[in-house]
């Protein structure tokens, strides 16, 4: 286990041995003591947050909302900087799963999440606690990153995919980093614009503009982060400028791109999730 340190914030990271075989899930472990009002920045794989240690993750949303313990979130979930994240003795194995594969582990349409937040409870029923059990039972980080892997590809073997169509449209999103024309991703699967909006939002959760303005805003944060201007990012990037870039910014987080280096949760990524990002 690794120390990420940043600011007050100090948590215990363990990063699996070697990478998932199941294409588009990435799983990270996380031991905090105290975590104090961390915020939610939103990000373009679903959030599968399994929970098991002797305290329990708080997120305290808009209008007073609160969910406990192990949770899903759909991509963009915490747009506005809104949503917190709190708790006292956290554990937890965190997933990054792409929009591609996600409604088969999860057994729900991202379109129901609509980019929010629900309980694992609602979603898998007693099967939830289950997990938590297990997870709480294994001996070590490697046996745990084990039984999850185990879990997802029982679950994504049971349902159906995305049609290929709409996984090769996110690919080409996610690949090119947010840098593509929506309007000619119709024509290059064959179909016409009207049904690839319609499927791409019923099975990804969002539109294929929304898609590419996430990409493009999580590529240029985490650059934000490594300490690059907001000058060479935003004309890197695909913005139209440092205004538009500042824009992008501030409603999915509430900070200025100045700020953005003083995100945890955007700087604990190099040592959790390294390497390149969800595609698939």
């Amino acid at each position: 286990m690794r120390t990420f340190v940043h600011g007050e914030a100090v948590w215990g990271v363990v990063c699996p041995r070697r990478p998932s075989r199941m294409a588009g899930v990435a799983m990270a472990g996380f031991r905090v003591r105290a975590l104090d009002a961390l915020r939610m920045v939103p990000h373009p794989a679903v959030t599968l947050l399994l929970d098991f240690g002797a305290g329990s993750p708080v997120l305290d949303g808009a209008a007073g909302r609160r969910h406990l313990g192990s949770i899903v979130a759909g991509p963009g979930f915490g747009s506005g900087g809104a949503v917190w994240a709190r708790g006292e003795n956290v554990e937890c194995v965190q997933v990054r799963l792409s929009p591609v594969i996600a409604r088969a582990v999860l057994g729900v349409g991202l379109a129901e999440l609509d980019g929010a937040v629900v309980t694992l409870d609602d979603l898998w029923g007693r099967e939830a606690s289950r997990v938590r059990e297990r997870l709480a039972e294994a001996s070590s980080w490697e046996d745990r990153f084990a039984l999850t892997e185990a879990l997802l590809a029982r679950q994504h073997e049971a349902r159906a995919p995305v049609d290929p169509e709409v996984a090769w449209a996110w690919e080409r999103i996610a690949g090119s980093r947010g840098l593509v024309r929506v309007d000619g991703l119709a024509g290059e699967v064959g179909w016409s614009r009207k049904r690839l909006w319609s499927r791409f939002r019923s099975q990804l959760g969002l539109r294929p503009k929304q898609a590419v303005k996430l990409v493009r805003f999580d590529h240029a944060v985490h650059r934000l982060v490594a300490g690059e201007s907001a000058a060479r990012v935003a004309a890197d990037a695909g913005y139209a400028d440092q205004s538009h870039l500042h824009r992008d910014v501030m409603a999915y987080i509430g900070v200025t791109p100045t700020g953005v280096a003083g995100e945890p949760f955007l700087a604990v990524d190099d040592l959790a999730w390294p390497g390149l990002p969800l595609t698939r």
